[in-house]
Formats: C-alpha cells, sequence, structure tokens
C-alpha cells in the first residue's frame, strides 16, 4: 500500500521549494500533476526525471480509479500548478477517496499564496478567512461579502486581475472602504505589493491594469464598530432607519437579499425582522 504525498510546489521563484519536496518527487514512481507543462519546467530545474500524468479540474473525476490503483502498487505525490495542491486547486477528490480506501495522506509543505500575501499585507494575522476565489458573477460576490461583512477577522481570496475593479466596488460597497492589500505576482521578478483602501487601490488600477495572479487581504470589521451598531440597533434604531439602511443598499446596486444580509451584519438585526421591514416597506410604496 502507497502513500498519498501532496506537495507544495512553487508559486514563482522555482527555488521555493523544500529539500524534503525534491526527494520525495524523485523518490516516488509517479506524480500526478495539475499541469504537466509547469511540471515539468520544476522537474528540470531540480534534475527529477519522475514519470508525470495529468491530473486536473476535467479529468480529476475520470481519472481516480486510475490513481488509486496506482496507490495500491505504491506511493503517489499530487502537485498542482501552484502552492498546495487541495486549496483552490483539483486535489479533494482523490484526498477523499485515498482515505476511504484506507491509504496514508501525507502532507509535504511549502509555498501558499494566502500565507504569503497575509504576512506582507500589514493587517492582523492571527486570525483569518479564506474565501477562495471571488464568485465571478456580481450578484453571487455581492452576496458573499454580504455573509462575511460582519466578519472581524481578516479576509484572504483570490481574484482575476480582468475582475479586479469590479470586486474592489463590490468590497467597498458592501464592506465599506476597509484597509485592503492586493499581492500581486508573488515571488516573482514582478511582484508587487500595493496598500490602501478599497477605493484607492481602484483608482488606482483604474489606470494601470493588474496583470498576473492576484490575492486580497481585506481588514475585517472593526469590533468597536459591530460593539456600536449593535448597541444602536437594540436601543435607538427605528424601523425607518432599518428601510433606510436597506434603501441605501439596495442603490449601492445590491438585491434584496444581498442588501437584507448586509443590513443584517450591520446592524445585528435578526433577518427575519429585517426581511419584514423590507416587505413592509414595499407595500407602503405600492400604496402610495
Amino acid at each position: 500500500m502507497g502513500t498519498l504525498y501532496l506537495v507544495a510546489t512553487p508559486i514563482g521563484n522555482l527555488e521555493d521549494i523544500t529539500l524534503r519536496a525534491i526527494r520525495i518527487l524523485r523518490e516516488v514512481p509517479l506524480i500526478a500533476a495539475e499541469d504537466t507543462r509547469t511540471t515539468r519546467v520544476l522537474l528540470k530545474r531540480h534534475a527529477i526525471a519522475t514519470p508525470l500524468t495529468s491530473y486536473y479540474e476535467h479529468n480529476k473525476l475520470t481519472k481516480l480509479d486510475y490513481l488509486l490503483g496506482r496507490l495500491a502498487e505504491g506511493d503517489l505525490a499530487l502537485v498542482s500548478e501552484a502552492g498546495m495542491p487541495g486549496i483552490s486547486d483539483p486535489g479533494y477528490e482523490l484526498v477523499r477517496a485515498a482515505l476511504d480506501r484506507g491509504f496514508p495522506v501525507s502532507p509535504i509543505p511549502g509555498p501558499s499564496a494566502i500565507v504569503a500575501a497575509l504576512a506582507a499585507s500589514g493587517l492582523p494575522t492571527d486570525q483569518f478567512v479564506f474565501l477562495g476565489f471571488l464568485p465571478r458573477r456580481a450578484s453571487d460576490r455581492r452576496r458573499l461579502l454580504a455573509e462575511v461583512a460582519g466578519e472581524r477577522r481578516t479576509l484572504v481570496c483570490y481574484e482575476a486581475p480582468h475582475r479586479l475593479i469590479e470586486a474592489l466596488e463590490d468590497i467597498a460597497a458592501t464592506l465599506g472602504d476597509r484597509p485592503l492589500a492586493v499581492a500581486r505576482e508573488l515571488t516573482k521578478i514582478h511582484e508587487e505589493i500595493l496598500r490602501g483602501t478599497a477605493g484607492e487601490l481602484r483608482a488606482h488600477f483604474a489606470t494601470t491594469p493588474p496583470r498576473g495572479e492576484l490575492t486580497l487581504v481585506i481588514g475585517g470589521g472593526s469590533p468597536a464598530r459591530a460593539k456600536t451598531m449593535i448597541s444602536k440597533t437594540m436601543i435607538s434604531l427605528s424601523d425607518e432607519e432599518i428601510a433606510a439602511q436597506l434603501e441605501q443598499a439596495r442603490a449601492r446596486g445590491l438585491r434584496d437579499r444581498e442588501a437584507v444580509d448586509a443590513v443584517v451584519a450591520a446592524t445585528g438585526r435578526p433577518r427575519r425582522a429585517v426581511y419584514r421591514i423590507l416587505l413592509d416597506h414595499r407595500k407602503c410604496d405600492k400604496m402610495m
């Protein structure tokens, strides 16, 4: 019975690989790679001659039986295009299937864009929430952001360059103009980490279109502000003021559900109560 090794590979600079990772990649009989072309470059750099097989988003299910069969014969290494396999990359299904069949699974740690961006962001690192890639559709993206609007921990996510400006606009509209860092091309020649508010960074990238791989680190909600908002809700916020907040959220482009999520996160009011206020406000508008 073989062991499934999850081997972290460089996110840019090919020197960012551990001695243990190099040894494992040399010793295993087979490497399953998300992008065999990228992995061949890495293997050539470190004089590794181990055979490769592809394992990526569109064949990860059809390839399971083959890889499990190879595990029954001996060890197998899994690598993604960059970083740790299984983290916003193919790998979960293979790990789950291997564990279900009793194969040992061993992580070989190394580079991570999440950790690198967080450490250099200048934002709190003691606790954070990883959101993965932000949704492509604007409505889905706003809904996700509304769900974490009240989150006090630092937020980390990935985003594509062509959607960055829209994402920054949604962050500012849904979360407020919080401190934020955009880490671009980490560990590569053109590495850049820009820090500012969502509005400031949006203005920057409007004149300088972003390129390369992006990791966003977003400041969490202020505990003091959260306590203040909850206190206000409990004491002085009237239904009319809640309705006004809903209208403001709608004016920022949020749909009804997204607006309710944002107001619930900001005020601490129960969802049912906020939704009732939304419906009552709509009925009044129709009667006038």
